[in-house]
């Protein structure tokens, strides 16, 4: 392979990181800060534009690997595409809120870049090495934006709680990653699987063991039970741009690491007392606890990471569920992609409306939404798209998403994956309970006296429109999103 084409395959790649030193550059040496406000975030979001078009670009090539470590394949294009839609989202909502929390906007940026750079990163690891160090640089970059509002005592104490829960699950998953590696002498993935085949019987005691430790690496990322912990305390206490990137980004990096590994290195070992039988109760314990906790929630942001929670349990069932050889819609891990896919734009939706209140009134509490139908109709109209959408009321994506992985839990006809369905409708309807009450508090309450409307920003604007917009294309008009899911369960090796 020559070094053109090592280039083109990992343009995506470079243009993320050069706009990332270029933003941080820039503002470093450009002393009007009143110009910085938008110029910073305008030249990241143009950066981010070009790694998406590059992204575009490489779709239809053939999955190939890079430099070792690296694939080029579906898989891997459809999380970058997510990443960089994510994080582009987010710098909308972030420029208004930013406004008075801080003076130092353009290191925030940066990072976010950096971060989109690091999931990108992750969705082509094809090497435990690279697997790791990409996860490490999400890490890293997610604990300083946690803590990045260093006056608030809630920001500091968020990135302190996300940094010490994540240290301890980074710990835990590399011994578990190192076991694999001293039982087969590499750390390629595919390798990796070849030589525990090998192995026979004596290596099964060992994969298990490198199953459960890794999963607290990735069901810490994910958001999965009992590895939630750090999650209710860190979204609320985030800022809330940082909460929406952790909610979508950080997960979508979760479920990318995880399905690499465990299809390509650990494939042989999803049977019996292997990832499936851990994954059926972790998606079972997340769904259950996550919505019940949710209930009780007065905090909008705290409400959002236990319903987090609930959603990585729905996510997973896709991957649960996975089935090649049936030909039909119902593949389950094309209801992941389609799922984390929807799930992108109505998460976002959600905090972007939250962003747009808590920056107007400085408040998160959902009693403080009472009346907003006439304080900001827009807002509220976008919020309970939002809301109808995670709690899967049809003519959504949330709707379609949800179809789609208990549709797959179904089909496989087994009775763990009936529980799983059984489980996961369950949840639904009390999600449906607490998702319903704030669009209560909006259209059915007066507001308190006084209470001004509320403006918003054009960069809120357009971040309301696009994801409000996304959410009912998706929901009304689906086939090309799953057609584009089940393409991309095109993993290198793998399928």
């Amino acid at each position: 392979m020559t070094l053109g084409e090592v280039f083109r395959l990992l343009l995506p790649e470079a243009i993320l990181l050069i706009t990332g030193v270029v933003v941080l550059c820039v503002d470093l040496v450009w002393r009007d800060d009143e110009k910085k406000t938008h110029w910073i975030p305008g030249l990241a979001l143009i950066g981010l534009g070009l790694a998406m078009a590059a992204t575009i670009l490489l779709w239809g090539t053939t999955p190939t690997t890079v430099l070792a470590m690296m694939a080029v394949d579906p898989f891997a294009l459809f999380f970058k595409i997510v990443a960089i839609a994510c994080v582009m989202l987010v710098i909308l909502a972030a420029v208004p809120y930013l406004q008075g929390r801080t003076r130092y906007r353009g290191e925030f940026y940066s990072l976010l870049v950096f971060a989109c750079l690091a999931i990108s990163l992750a969705s082509s690891a094809i090497n435990l090495i690279s697997v790791y160090l990409a996860m490490e640089f999400l890490s890293i970059t997610s604990y300083v934006l946690a803590g990045y509002l260093r006056d608030d005592k809630k920001s500091n104490e968020a990135g302190l709680k996300y940094f010490l829960y994540g240290a301890v699950a980074s710990a835990i998953m590399l011994y578990g990653m190192s076991l694999l590696y001293g039982a087969t002498g590499t750390t390629d993935l595919a390798e990796i699987a070849q030589l525990l085949m090998a192995g026979g019987q004596s290596m099964y005691w060992l994969a298990v063991s490198a199953i459960v430790m890794m999963l607290a690496g990735f069901g810490f990322k994910i958001v999965l039970a009992p590895f939630h912990q750090w999650s209710p305390d860190t979204y609320e206490g985030a800022p809330t741009p940082v909460t929406a990137f952790l909610s979508v980004g950080s997960k979508a990096a979760g479920f990318a690491i995880m399905m690499r590994v465990f299809l390509t290195a650990l494939a042989d070992f999803r049977w019996g007392f292997g990832w499936m039988a851990f994954l059926i109760a972790l998606s079972i314990i997340s769904m259950a606890l996550g919505n019940l906790i949710a209930l009780r929630q007065t905090n909008i942001k705290r409400m959002l990471a236990y319903s987090s929670i609930g959603h990585a349990g729905f996510i997973a069932i896709g991957f649960i569920c996975l089935a090649t050889e049936v030909e039909n819609a119902f593949l389950g891990m094309n209801g992941t992609l389609f799922y984390l896919f929807a799930y992108l734009f109505t998460n976002l939706a959600a905090f972007t409306a939250v962003i747009a209140v808590e920056s107007y009134t400085g408040s998160a509490e959902i009693k403080d939404y009472r009346g907003m139908v006439k304080r900001a109709p827009v807002i509220a109209g976008v919020l309970l798209v939002a809301l109808l959408s995670l709690a899967g009321i049809p003519g959504t994506g949330g709707f379609l998403s949800k179809f789609l992985v208990f549709g797959s839990a179904i089909q496989f006809k087994t009775p763990q994956t009936y529980s799983l369905a059984i489980v996961g409708i369950i949840a639904s309807v009390i999600a449906a309970f607490y998702y319903l009450n704030v669009v209560r508090q909006m259209f059915f309450e007066r507001a308190d006296e006084g209470a001004e409307p509320i403006q918003v920003g054009r960069g809120l604007q357009v971040g309301l429109a696009v994801t409000a917009v996304a959410i009912l294309v998706v929901g009304l008009y689906p086939q090309p999103f799953i057609e584009f899911a089940t393409k991309s369960m095109g993993m290198l090796g793998v399928f």
